[in-house]
């Protein structure tokens, strides 16, 4: 089994920032996917970035140039620095790992509001 705890949501002004955390724990394979989703009300969850253990990287479109995803293999530990926040990207922000069954966090919610 694996557990996955998220941290980092909250409230910010459009043009802000913050950054997610999500520790994965338990058996855990040496090469694995971690990846952030979000989902926003009324909206199918989408796929906002993964990153493999040998770091090859995938970003949605709409978070390119904006959202930086990055890992620490030793802590098993995905990273996702949000910079330049729009409205649209309020949503629930879940992280998961593949390793390879599939595995969820329990979300976290990112509220960009003026």
């Amino acid at each position: 089994q694996v557990q996955l705890v998220e941290s980092g949501g909250g409230v910010v002004q459009p043009g802000g920032s913050l950054r997610l955390s999500c520790a994965a724990s338990g058996s855990i394979f040496r090469f694995n996917v971690m990846g952030w989703y979000r989902q926003a009300p009324g909206k199918a969850r989408e796929l906002v970035a993964t990153i493999t253990s040998v770091f090859v990287i995938n970003y949605a479109d709409s978070v390119k140039g904006r959202f930086t995803i990055s890992r620490d293999n030793v802590n098993n530990t995905v990273y996702l620095q949000m910079n330049s926040l729009k409205p649209e990207d309020t949503a629930v922000y879940y992280c998961n790992v593949q390793t390879p069954g599939l595995y969820w966090g329990q979300g976290t919610q990112v509220t960009v509001s003026s």
